[in-house]
């Protein structure tokens, strides 16, 4: 892998030309200021001092009898209170992406060049990625290990490794829409400019809906790939997420670097580097059972650390799971 694929999966390179095709987005290039409050662990975790007297955490609860804890003693002497904590704060940065928020609808998905802040959700007051203001931004980027990726090592997998890091760095700030449904993302692998493979983005989870539609959805993405990036993306090997909206048209989500840091998800690298030329055969692999999930950021450990072969401690609970399923269905068809 070249360090110019690389940076062509880079959200503000590929978005321009293929914004038609996307979700609706506004960019701020970040000030070298932020890349450092961002990646400096050297003192305590501090969100920025909100200049619009925004709060990150606007509905959390007060519990008076825990801050007892934290009272300082009517003996301790001034001599012994700590200074004040230097918040850090980014005034005309706050302000920008505030009336960019704004202009997308009030809620945004935040993104850097390379990777959103998925492995941060659990943070965050919504459980999901849906910002509305900039401190709610900051406290998903701070929290998150794999945008450090895309501050430290994005270029670790480059055979003409130059660089330590892009020339600068951007934040995409995404229109947010809730109606979206997790099971109707799909990860594309493309190898030599062909189509190879195709899966569910959302590995843990198991989504009934996905067994009658499998070949439908399939036709589609191959549709949108021959027609709108297999000549217009300029890299012979990457991967690109789509969705597949109700009315079945087909939306381009993200591009992505093949292998480094992109996960395979439901399929392996070596498989895939296998597979050579036009394939007649594509195939969509979805979650076709509850036994066939897969555990993910959700559990806080990546899913290929996880143990699931048979006999497993992961295999125990997902045979549970699964019998537990076939039971609710055969007491449905008994009532029905």
């Amino acid at each position: 892998m070249k360090e110019e694929e690389v940076n062509r999966c880079q959200i503000q390179n590929w978005y321009p030309k293929f914004k038609s095709l996307t979700i609706k987005t506004k960019f701020h290039k970040l000030p070298e200021s932020f890349i450092n409050y961002l990646i400096d662990d050297s003192g305590p975790f501090l969100l920025p001092h909100s200049v619009t007297n925004e709060d990150a955490m606007p509905n959390r609860v007060h519990n008076f009898e825990e801050e007892d804890d934290f009272q300082v003693p009517e003996e301790s002497s001034d001599n012994e209170t700590e200074p004040p904590l230097n918040r850090p704060s980014f005034p005309e940065l706050e302000i920008e992406i505030r009336e960019s928020i704004e202009t997308l609808g009030g809620t945004i998905i935040p993104k850097l060049n390379w990777s959103a802040p998925k492995d941060a959700a659990w943070i965050s007051p919504s459980q999901n990625l849906s910002c509305t203001c900039f401190n709610e931004i900051a406290l998903l980027f701070r929290s998150s290990d794999s945008l450090f990726h895309d501050l430290c090592n994005a270029y670790d997998s480059c055979t003409d490794k130059v660089s330590s890091r892009p020339q600068s760095f951007y934040l995409a700030l995404r229109k947010w829409y809730p109606s979206l449904k997790p099971e109707m993302e799909f990860r594309c692998f493309v190898k030599s400019n062909v189509l190879v493979g195709i899966c569910q983005r959302e590995v843990t989870t198991f989504y009934p809906v996905l067994l009658n539609e499998k070949d439908l959805i399939k036709g589609l993405i191959e549709e949108f790939f021959d027609d709108k990036i297999r000549f217009e993306f300029e890299s012979q090997n990457y991967t690109f997420d789509v969705y597949v909206t109700k009315e079945r048209k087909v939306k381009l989500v993200d591009f992505n670097t093949w292998c480094g840091s992109t996960l395979p998800l439901m399929y392996t690298w070596e498989e895939l580097e296998e597979i050579h030329g036009e394939c007649d055969d594509l195939e969509l692999r979805i979650v076709e059972s509850r036994l066939s999930v897969l555990p993910g950021l959700k559990t806080a450990v990546p899913y290929d650390y996880l143990d699931v072969s048979p006999g497993s401690g992961w295999d125990q609970v997902l045979k549970i799971a699964e019998e537990e399923f076939q039971k609710e269905n055969q007491m449905s068809d008994e009532v029905a």
